[in-house]
């Protein structure tokens, strides 16, 4: 009894791992690669949120802050102002007074950056084949 009990605690602990916070539920996401993290990005309004969904050896914000900021901004089409949380779900605030051209809806990318200057990424994304 007690095995199977562990089992549903684990069931429903990974069925969780791809829900959105609370002030996202609702919000259709998009899914994007950037640099080897995928993430699935949630735009409401001048706010963001990107769940980082892949595996990495004992990650910290430093290290996957420039990929789900790039991430973020390629699928709001606005800069992000400001960025909050941890590894593994960020929240940002976006700035949309400056607009970039968003990827659009409906598909999932990968991209690849080429070049960063002065905080900001070059990028080259392309649908990624279902």
């Amino acid at each position: 009894m007690r095995c199977v009990l562990l089992l549903f605690v684990a069931a429903l602990g990974l069925v969780a791992c791809d829900t959105p916070s609370p002030g996202f539920r609702g919000v259709e996401a998009m899914r994007i690669t950037m640099r080897g993290d995928v993430f699935d990005v949630r735009v409401d309004g001048v706010r963001a949120e990107a769940m980082r969904l892949n595996a990495r050896w004992a990650p910290n914000l430093d290290s996957v802050a420039p990929n789900s900021v790039a991430a973020i901004e390629q699928v709001s089409g606005c800069r992000v102002r400001k960025l909050y949380g941890d590894a593994a779900l960020m929240t940002a605030r976006l700035d949309c007074g400056q607009k970039l051209e968003p990827l659009p809806r409906g598909f999932t990318y990968e991209c690849d950056v080429y070049k960063i200057f002065d905080g900001l990424a070059e990028l080259e994304c392309r649908p990624k084949p279902v």
